[in-house]
């Protein structure tokens, strides 16, 4: 009997454009906020960013799982759970764009959570760590970008 392992996590592959980066396809489950956050790390790593890696994580985490939550196809069956894109670039020293795309058309909304609530406060992080940020729809989906600065 012949067994073969189960597909391990989708690969970072490199960005051809003028600024360096990496993008990766994650299946729209749970288990793709903790490759994602895997892959900041080895990202972050590679450019010499460390420092910049915990806010960087937290942003990431915070966008994948949105589209985990959010982005999903209805009645999408387990085996078919749609996808977002992960983009992670260095355009200039200490910046870093991430961007994550979904083919889901739900506006992105910037909650004001109760103090006793257990989620929704998301966005928050992310507006209260990006240089600057947004939603972009696009004619398949949404797009969300984010930049970072590394502290001067």
């Amino acid at each position: 009997m012949t067994t073969t392992a189960p597909p391990g996590p989708p690969a970072l592959q490199p960005l051809t454009g003028p600024v360096p980066g990496y993008a990766q396809t994650l299946p729209l489950c749970p288990s793709s906020v903790a490759v994602a956050r895997m892959s900041v790390r080895t990202t972050l790593a590679c450019w010499d960013l460390e420092g910049m890696t915990d806010d960087v994580v937290l942003v990431v985490s915070e966008l994948v799982t949105n589209a985990v939550q959010h982005a999903r196809p209805a009645g999408a069956p387990p085996e078919e759970p749609g996808w977002c894109r992960l983009t992670l670039e260095h355009p200039e020293p200490g910046t870093v764009w991430v961007s994550v795309a979904d083919l889901s058309r739900r506006r992105v909304i910037h909650r004001d959570p109760a103090d006793d609530a257990e989620s929704g406060r998301g966005l928050a992080v992310v507006d209260g760590l990006a240089t600057r940020w947004l939603a972009q729809p696009s004619r398949t989906g949404k797009t969300v970008w984010v930049e970072l600065r590394a502290d001067t």
